[in-house]
């Protein structure tokens, strides 16, 4: 049966991450499995049935959106301008690396521009694969992700240590 060795170890290694202290642990474990398995020579390659990247779509919407609460929203009436600031730094940013990336590493310009969006990674390989380059879009994603969830913890605690409080009660 295709695929059966590529979901064992993507639940393997998602399961495993479980016990790091890594931020999306899960999700970077399974990711990384299943890659490492698809890299095996001769493995047949996962086929998914027609609809199940919908049915996995609205799940994320689903569990992304739940969380989002009244308490959640009261607090969107003091943060609209540090987040319309930050998105808007973002994607700028996002447009001037990812087309710096286009030229000077020779990549194409989609890849560039939707591998330095400021997306997360589910929401822009999926946005890749419907424009044809999920897979390279994946990657330069995974890369960030695994960066910043091993990095910014380690910097956060650097940069509030002596501070008051848990880190963001100012």
């Amino acid at each position: 049966m295709p695929g059966v060795l590529t979901i064992l170890s993507g639940l393997g290694l998602g399961l495993l991450a479980l016990g790091t202290r890594i931020p999306a642990a899960p999700l970077v474990g399974a990711l990384l499995g299943s890659t490492l398995s698809s890299l095996i020579p001769n493995l047949s390659t996962i086929h998914w049935p027609t609809g199940t990247r919908t049915i996995l779509e609205i799940a994320v919407g689903i569990v992304i959106g739940s969380g989002l609460t009244a308490t959640t929203l009261q607090e969107m009436r003091h943060l609209w301008r540090p987040a319309l600031l930050i998105t808007v730094a973002l994607l700028a940013a996002g447009i001037v690396i990812g087309w710096w990336s286009s030229r000077l590493l020779g990549i194409k310009l989609t890849e560039g521009l939707l591998g330095a969006a400021p997306g997360g990674l589910t929401g822009m390989s999926l946005t890749g694969e419907e424009l044809g380059v999920g897979a390279t879009v994946a990657v330069l994603h995974t890369v960030r992700l695994v960066a910043v969830l091993v990095v910014m913890p380690l910097l956060v605690r650097l940069l509030t240590m002596g501070q008051a409080g848990p880190p963001g009660d100012s």
